[in-house]
């Protein structure tokens, strides 16, 4: 890496050390360390239809997202910079009903700070800053979206919720970390009646991704025109699964998810969870994952997990192909190193080790992918995150191994820096060689690190650094190393 890249790295580092005092208060809202939103306050329930509308809550938050990758051997660097923000406003509950709706902005104003419009193909992290499609059909790199719309029925522990909407699961979540969420369009329902149990259901009609201003389909790629940008086209999509595979095949081109998972913590530090997810005729999965939390002396606290995740194929398989990457469509057999070539039969495996104490957290895990079909999984929750996934990683492709290591130190709270916190992470990533010519990377080695910085209440910065050191692919070149640099900020109001 080049000396003037780790001086501005340092630096930044540095400005985010600076010291702030908070507010006392909580705000309206505040972000995880995820940069996701939590709401401290929301709007108390009223007697009135009027007072529904006049009581409620506005939400504001102002953002920019920079970024900045450098491959090593391939011409394919990017950057973008995103300007932006939202408004999100919340009616008061009235006889338990109530309504939300997000209005979100983003722009790369700035032409020095983006790719050229001929270029916009290649920007990776940065895509989620704007809308590829409207760069090259109309030059605009503006995008404006209602991304969330919906009505909600609260009734004693229990919620309905109807329309346009963030839902954080195993397979579905905001992941927002951009400018604008990902969310979907349809119903959910969460039921809390029974103690320390959680039940939720979802039909998800349509999803709209970070870049994208539309709803479109939660799993068919390209549209009847066979445009790659103007359905689905999230990094992890199924390339096999086109309009135009399923039109062939004689099946609808309009799909569903289906959502349902449990929750529970009725044994003391023990957490269970079970989810069930179904694009029916192409794909489903059933999940469980254990969390145990141990005290140990000293103060410390050691939580081992696993997850395990088995993928059914439901007629997607035949129509799409075992290989994420589309290749395999329409074969059979073994094929480019899948020994199933048209099933989407797989399995997902993995464990991890916390320990904490204080402002300290250290975590050790591991993942492996059965030697079947990759994983499907479009919809931004990602099925290694929390265990093996690094920043703009994918290692959920068949016959894959991950080991990963992370360490994260929260200042404030070891009173050092006041709001400011540090995250170093390591995996180590291997890949099936056999299946490169199906599409999948070479082996890899990631350091990513997070610092992140609450200056004053509500005012958030975060500087993100990914340095990749991959092999060559086999007879070809180094087409996976690459340094990603990433800075945002966030005000909250």
């Amino acid at each position: 890496m080049k000396l003037v890249k780790i001086s501005a790295v340092t630096a930044m580092v540095c400005l985010l050390g600076v010291s702030a005092n908070a507010a006392d208060t909580k705000p309206k809202r505040q972000l995880k360390n995820n940069m996701m939103v939590k709401t401290n306050v929301l709007p108390s329930s009223v007697d009135s239809f009027s007072k529904a509308f006049s009581e409620g809550v506005f939400y504001g938050r102002l953002r920019t997202n920079m970024f900045k990758w450098d491959y090593k051997d391939v011409d394919k660097d990017n950057k973008a910079f995103g300007v932006g923000g939202s408004m999100t406003y919340k009616t008061a509950p009235f006889k338990g009903f109530s309504a939300t709706a997000g209005l979100y902005y983003t722009n790369n104003p700035v032409p020095g700070l983006r790719d050229d419009n001929v270029d916009v193909g290649n920007v990776k992290a940065g895509k989620d800053t704007f809308s590829r499609k409207s760069v090259r059909d109309n030059g605009d790199w503006s995008l404006s979206t209602l991304a969330e719309a919906y009505l909600q029925y609260d009734y004693s522990k229990s919620n309905v919720k109807i329309g346009r909407q963030i839902f954080e699961s195993f397979l579905t979540k905001s992941n927002d970390t951009k400018m604008i969420p990902n969310t979907f369009e349809g119903y959910t329902v969460a039921f809390k009646e029974i103690a320390k149990t959680r039940i939720r259901g979802a039909y998800f009609y349509g999803q709209k991704l970070r870049d994208h201003a539309t709803f479109h389909d939660v799993i068919t790629f390209k549209d009847a025109a066979g445009d790659s940008w103007a359905n689905n086209d999230d990094s992890a999509i199924h390339k096999g699964l086109t309009h135009a595979n399923f039109a062939a095949a004689g099946k609808d081109t309009d799909h569903a998810l289906i959502l349902a998972d449990v929750r529970n913590k009725s044994i003391k530090n023990l957490q269970i969870d079970v989810t069930y997810a179904a694009v029916p005729d192409v794909v489903s999965s059933l999940t469980a994952e254990v969390n145990y939390k141990i005290g140990l002396p000293g103060g410390f606290s050691l939580a081992p997990g696993v997850r395990y995740m088995t993928q059914m194929d439901d007629g997607g398989g035949k129509i799409g192909g075992a290989s994420l990457k589309g290749k395999l469509a329409g074969l059979s057999g073994n094929q480019l190193g899948y020994k199933d070539a048209k099933s989407l039969d797989s399995s997902l495996a993995m464990a991890r080790l916390v320990l904490k104490k204080g402002p300290l957290k250290f975590k050790v895990a591991y993942s492996a992918v059965a030697d079947e079909a990759d994983i499907v999984a479009p919809w931004r929750g990602f099925p290694t995150g929390g265990y093996t996934r690094a920043m703009a990683q994918y290692n959920w492709y068949s016959n894959t191994k991950t080991t990963a290591a992370e360490v994260h130190y929260d200042f404030g709270k070891a009173k050092l820096i006041p709001g400011f916190s540090a995250m170093v992470r390591y995996a180590m990533q291997d890949f099936d060689e056999a299946k490169q010519a199906a599409g999948v990377q070479a082996d890899s080695n990631i350091i990513h690190m997070d610092f992140r910085k609450n200056f004053t209440s509500g005012l958030y910065a975060k500087i993100r650094v990914g340095l990749v050191s991959a092999d060559s692919r086999v007879g070809s070149t180094d087409k996976d190393s690459y340094n990603e640099y990433r800075f945002e900020l966030n005000y909250l109001f």
